[in-house]
């Protein structure tokens, strides 16, 4: 069984399924499975779900309807650089569904999608804790607090 799924996934990934499979309520290490698999690919791909429901010895549909029911797990390569836009109320309230709309437009793609040259990935975030620079964006691990509109343009020009 092993050997259809080495191509696919990591060794170390096996190897912590592996683990997992001795363990008592192993299907319970489901989604910790999942994280660390996004968190060394970047991404789920339909080939690493079906190969962890082989190792993990779930039904493929319970694996894929729990990566696709949480919001953490990606199906497609993240960009190069990572925008996302705090959605919390502060954020909201003080005019962040504008800046996503225009980080959308400037960028092509809606929230959850990688530009095509795979420079961007836009997504939102419930709240990112920096109320009092409502509205933040955070591009990679830069935060830029009090965002307008029309400074959109000058903080993705900073990362091409």
């Amino acid at each position: 069984m092993t050997k259809t799924v080495e191509p696919v996934l990591p060794a170390d990934i096996v190897e912590y399924i592996q683990d997992c499979r001795k363990k008592e309520h192993n299907q319970s290490y489901l989604i910790s499975v999942l994280q660390k698999l996004q968190l060394r690919s970047g991404y789920l791909t339909p080939a690493q779900l079906d190969a962890v429901s082989q190792l993990m010895q779930i039904p493929a549909a319970k694996v894929t309807g729990v990566a696709t029911f949480y919001h953490f797990f990606k199906f497609q390569p993240p960009g190069k650089h990572k925008v996302t836009v705090c959605m919390g109320t502060a954020c909201y309230v003080r005019g962040a569904a504008k800046v996503l709309e225009r980080f959308k437009e400037s960028l092509k793609i809606k929230e959850g999608e990688t530009t095509p040259d795979r420079l961007f990935s836009i997504e939102c975030a419930r709240c990112l804790g920096a109320c009092a620079l409502a509205p933040v964006v955070v591009v990679d691990e830069k935060v830029y607090g009090n965002v307008k509109p029309g400074e959109v343009r000058k903080i993705l020009s900073d990362y091409q």
